[in-house]
């Protein structure tokens, strides 16, 4: 029987752990292939790849069962006779909705491991086996599975073994370490499994170093990988002892438990750019954490962020639409967190996965959500359907000035002002009016409203100017303040030893010392000079410059 193991990835760069995990434990069946496609791809190319076999076995996710479902119905048409297996989490809970569409024969429900060697062992029977569901004509067979599996099993199997090597250096590339979650978040399908268990340590630490061979960003998907303090310690030890020098490594962190060990080796120990924390804040409302059985101290999390954010890379997450989180809550939230300052916050909204108790009590709180993927929120009791739109348009401003980042300085300012809120608000509704704006338009977009919300405030003009400035590597059109023409700037910066005639330059005033500001966070006002330097490869060159020390330069060289 010829069997293909495949998944729809979202982005090329992805990479999937399920189908690997499961070709690795089967591949002495001489039949069975496997192989990504992604989301973007054509159904009809994908699903004639996929008809020439016997069974295709799919991975399945919220953000592909849409694109799947399609391929399952084209391989059909093509070949009949080609039988669809789904697994994975999207088809794991209220499956009787998918098992029953013509495209598709089985569904394995949870871990995968058992009921697929199970299923090609005993092929082409496939009734009565544990964890998978069939069916005959309109009767739908499934006998639940009861046994856990043994990750013990796992030990010498190495998923990414069977990768062309060349392959995986661009690829995010998976790594588990341990299963289930000992929290009960109810928005969260990770919450369904609250016994964790862990893989064999050798096990972990022979795929790790492959992987940091072979492999430049390494993501661990335990859903909070700092639980146990001793075997962090160990695997971040063992990553410090054998990374190379372009590895990154990401993980989910509760930061409010982060052990003080932790924090003092992270502190002592991690270079700068090899760590990446992502951790989940989703609500300041500790009302509404309460109310989805949710623990966290925001306080703790806050002073343990300040602990190693010069360390670690920090990616927080906040969610929209939770259950008693009113507009006010999340206004406070968004511009709490905002002031943490993380390199990237993205604001994600509620959604509906299938078998979470959020989504099972949708209608105790008013819920409305999208019926397709991904299950998003619509309105609820605690906001309205215009409100939600306040606040994907702040997520659109949010996306597109602070995690690319267009406009740091300037929002860092504001939020020690106001809050972020109201103008990322602003900036995002602007933004929705304008279709694919170039990166000019989106400076002028965000000019208009902060010049008129701040004209008398010198320091967000200036700010601004850096922000545009800064981040073109090839020098950009004039704009936002007054440019000192090159006949004004050129002898003054040849004496100083610039390579005016190779670069590109921009040299305006400035009423403080911009990159004393830049370092401390403190206004030292005076007259100065601002250069930006630009060879069009890297990002640019700032200099700030007492604006005496530059005349004296010039006038002690007309003097010699």
């Amino acid at each position: 029987m010829r069997c293909l193991l495949t998944t729809l990835n979202a982005k090329y760069i992805h990479s999937n752990l399920a189908i690997r995990i499961l070709y690795a434990l089967n591949r002495h069946h001489a039949s069975l292939d496997w192989k990504e496609f992604t989301i973007k791809e054509d159904a009809s190319d994908i699903a004639r790849s996929c008809a020439t076999y016997e069974l295709v076995a799919f991975s399945c996710y919220i953000w592909n069962i849409t694109q799947t479902l399609e391929v399952c119905r084209q391989i059909k048409q093509i070949n009949p006779e080609t039988k669809i297996l789904l697994g994975g989490p999207e088809v794991s809970y209220d499956y009787h909705e998918v098992i029953v569409r013509d495209e598709v024969d089985l569904i394995i429900v949870g871990e995968g491991e058992q009921p697929f060697s199970t299923l090609l062992q005993k092929w082409p029977e496939v009734t009565g086996i544990p964890g998978v569901v069939s069916k005959s004509g309109s009767q739908i067979c499934y006998l639940p599975n009861n046994e856990t599996f043994a990750l013990e099993k796992l030990e010498g199997i190495n998923p990414y073994a069977f990768d062309e090597i060349e392959t995986l250096r661009p690829k995010v590339l998976y790594i588990e370490t341990s299963r289930g979650c000992p929290y009960k978040c109810e928005f969260c399908l990770a919450s369904l499994d609250n016994k964790v268990r862990y893989l064999p340590m050798e096990r972990i630490k022979d795929n790790l170093l492959f992987l940091m061979h072979h492999g430049k960003t390494i993501k661990f998907l335990d859903r909070t990988f700092n639980m146990k303090r001793d075997f962090t310690l160990n695997i971040f030890q063992f990553i410090l002892d054998h990374h190379q020098a372009d590895n990154v490594f990401q993980f989910e962190i509760t930061a409010d438990i982060l052990h003080h060990d932790i924090i003092a080796f992270i502190q002592e120990k991690v270079p700068p750019g090899l760590f990446r924390f992502e951790i989940g804040i989703q609500t300041v409302n500790q009302q509404a954490n309460l109310e989805v059985k949710r623990k966290q101290n925001f306080e703790r999390t806050t002073s343990i962020i300040r602990q190693v954010e010069k360390y670690v890379t920090l990616h927080l997450d906040l969610i929209v639409g939770l259950p008693l989180d009113y507009l006010d809550d999340i206004r406070h939230s968004i511009d709490s967190v905002f002031a943490l300052y993380p390199p990237e916050l993205q604001l994600g909204f509620l959604k509906f996965l299938k078998g979470t108790p959020v989504r099972e009590r949708y209608q105790e709180y008013g819920y409305v959500f999208d019926p397709l993927p991904p299950y998003e929120i619509i309105e609820s009791r605690f906001l309205s359907r215009h409100e939600l739109q306040q606040i994907r348009a702040l997520e659109h401003g949010l996306e597109t000035y602070w995690n690319k980042p267009r406009l740091a300085l300037s929002l860092q300012y504001i939020s020690q002002k106001e809050g972020v809120f109201e103008i990322l608000t602003l900036l995002g509704a602007r933004l929705s009016d304008v279709k694919s704006p170039t990166l000019l338009n989106i400076y002028e977009l965000a000019h208009q409203p902060i010049a008129a919300k701040y004209t008398d405030d010198v320091v967000i003009q200036i700010l601004f100017a850096l922000d545009y400035y800064r981040h073109f590597f090839i020098k950009p059109a004039p704009r936002f303040v007054d440019l000192w023409p090159k006949g004004k700037w050129l002898p003054l910066l040849e004496q100083r030893n610039y390579q005016v005639h190779s670069l590109r330059y921009h040299v305006f005033s400035v009423p403080f010392d911009v990159q004393h500001y830049l370092d401390t966070g403190k206004l030292l006002w005076g007259e100065f000079v601002v250069v930006f330097e630009y060879n069009g490869k890297t990002s640019p060159r700032m200099d700030c410059i007492p604006h005496q020390d530059l005349l004296l330069r010039s006038q002690e060289t007309l003097k010699v």
